[in-house]
Parts: C-alpha cells; structure tokens; sequence
C-alpha cells in the first residue's frame, strides 16, 4: 500500500521515477479498489465508481510517465496501448543511462 501511497503523493511529478515493483504495486490496488467500488457500485448508483476513475486518472498517468522515465523511454508511450504493458515490464535503467545487465 506505500506504493499506492507514493503514488498520491506525487500525482503532479512527471520528471521523477517509478520503479517496476512500485508501479504493479500501486496498479494492483487500484484494481483491488475497483472491484470493490463495483460490487458496491451494483447496489446503489454508478457516480461512486465515476468519482474514483476521475480521482485516479491523473495519478495513474503520472506513475506511468515515471515508470517509463524509469526504464529509459520517453512519455509518449502512453498513447501505444500495447506498449503499455509490454514497457511497464521493462527492467529499470540506472540513473546514468548505462542498462542493466
């Protein structure tokens, strides 16, 4: 959940970096919080799950533009929907560029 946490703190921050187990960490949750708000969701209105996808959708954002600094690629990855995963899967690269081996 620190990750989750993390992740609210810096909502506005696109020029830091996410590591790999920080960005699953913190999507996981937001998955597990999904669900529940749609099982709640199915017994009364709808606007509950509305106001989560708002709430996250520029912190969710933000993590993924870090998470792709973190792993040497640029922020425009995230308007290719495969390269979604498949870089988010990306092993991290060190600070001075040189890849991980």
């Amino acid at each position: 959940m620190t990750e989750f946490v993390n992740m609210w703190k810096n909502f506005a921050n696109f020029s830091a970096r996410t590591t790999r187990r920080g960005y699953w960490m913190a999507y996981l949750f937001i998955v597990i919080a999904a669900i529940v708000i749609s099982i709640l969701a199915a017994f009364t209105t709808d606007v509950l799950s509305y106001l989560f996808s708002l709430a996250i959708l520029v912190p969710s954002i933000s993590m993924f533009v870090r998470r792709m600094r973190d792993a040497g690629k640029g922020w425009w990855w995230i308007f290719i929907p495969i390269g979604n995963i498949i870089m988010a899967c990306q092993p991290s690269i060190p600070e001075d560029g040189t890849p991980v081996v």
